[in-house]
């Protein structure tokens, strides 16, 4: 009997539209971004992917399963630049 003990961490889903189609060429692969739309359903995004459903469907909301540095990489793709600002 081993007393090693399983991870307790799940791996994080694939990008959900990677799935969809095995073409998606812009996919960033296993990401963090969950997206949750107003009727409550979830969908696992890679960062390019959830820019893209962000900005074309704005009732669309982050949740809270979706940490700081992974709403920072969706901005970076939606809006480009590191991030730094211009005066």
């Amino acid at each position: 009997m081993s007393t090693a003990h399983p991870s307790r961490k799940s791996p994080l889903p694939d990008c959900e539209l990677r799935q969809r189609d095995a073409q998606v060429t812009t996919c960033d692969g296993r990401e963090q971004i969950v997206l949750v739309s107003l009727d409550g359903a979830e969908q696992w995004l890679c960062p390019a992917h959830a820019a893209a459903v962000w900005l074309t469907d704005p009732t669309f909301r982050f949740s809270a399963k979706t940490p700081l540095e992974g709403i920072s990489a969706v901005m970076r793709q939606a809006f480009g630049g590191d991030g730094g600002g211009h005066p």
